[in-house]
C-alpha cells in the first residue's frame, strides 16, 4: 500500500530537495553527525530530510545552505532538460522475431533533443551486418546481452562475448554481425543521428 502523498510533497518534488541535500554533504565528505555538529540540528532530522521524510523548512533549509555555501536558490532551481524513457522487458522480448535478419528496438522515446540514443539489436543466427556511419569523433557503448558480436572497423576485428562491453570514439566506419551462427543481442548507446543500417 502506497503512502499518500501531500500537495506540498507533491509540489516539491521536481526540486529533488532530498537528493541534492545528501549530494551536497557527500561532496563535502561530512557525515550526519559532523553536518549536525556545524548546523546544530539533529542527525534524526537531517536523516529524515535526505530520504524524504520530512519537509524542511526554509529557516532549516538556510541553516544547512550556510554550512555548504550555497544559496536557498541552489535548492529550487527547476533542472533546465530532463527527459525519461522507459522500456519494459516485456516489450524487449516482442511477439516472436519474425524474418528479419537484424531487428532494432529503440529504447528512445521519438522525438528530438535527445544526445544519446539507446537500442537493443538483435541479430539473427549467421544475421547480416549492420554498418554504423562513421562517428565524427563521438563515442559509442556496446554490451552484449547474448551471443558472440564481431565488431569490424577498419583492420580492426575484435569478438565481443556476452557480458563484454566496448566503449569506443572513432571517426572511422564500424560494423556488427554476429560472431558465428547463434543469436546475438547488444545494447548500443550512440550520439543522436549516428545511423545504423542494414
Amino acid at each position: 500500500m502506497s503512502k499518500a502523498v501531500s500537495y506540498a510533497q507533491w509540489s516539491l518534488e521536481p526540486y529533488c530537495i532530498p537528493l541534492k541535500l545528501r549530494s551536497l554533504r557527500n561532496r563535502k565528505r561530512l557525515t550526519l553527525s559532523r553536518l549536525a555538529a556545524e548546523t546544530g540540528l539533529s542527525t534524526a532530522l537531517l536523516s529524515k530530510l535526505e530520504t524524504d521524510r520530512m519537509i524542511p523548512t526554509l529557516p532549516t533549509l538556510a541553516t544547512i545552505a550556510r554550512v555548504y555555501g550555497v544559496g536557498l536558490d541552489y535548492f529550487f532551481s527547476e533542472s533546465a532538460q530532463h527527459k525519461l524513457s522507459i522500456t519494459r522487458k516485456t516489450h524487449l522480448r516482442g511477439e516472436g522475431r519474425g524474418a528479419e535478419p537484424i531487428k532494432v528496438t529503440p529504447l528512445n522515446a521519438e522525438g528530438k533533443g535527445y544526445r544519446l540514443e539507446a537500442q537493443v539489436v538483435e541479430f539473427a543466427p549467421g544475421g547480416s551486418t549492420l554498418a554504423v556511419d562513421t562517428f565524427k569523433k563521438n563515442g559509442a557503448v556496446i554490451y552484449v546481452l547474448e551471443g558472440r558480436l564481431r565488431l569490424d572497423t577498419g583492420a580492426l576485428h575484435e569478438v565481443l562475448e556476452t557480458g563484454d562491453c566496448a566503449c569506443m570514439e572513432s571517426e572511422m566506419p564500424l560494423a556488427w554481425s554476429t560472431a558465428d551462427k547463434h543469436r546475438c543481442r547488444i545494447l548500443a548507446v550512440l550520439p543522436a543521428g549516428a545511423t545504423a543500417k542494414a
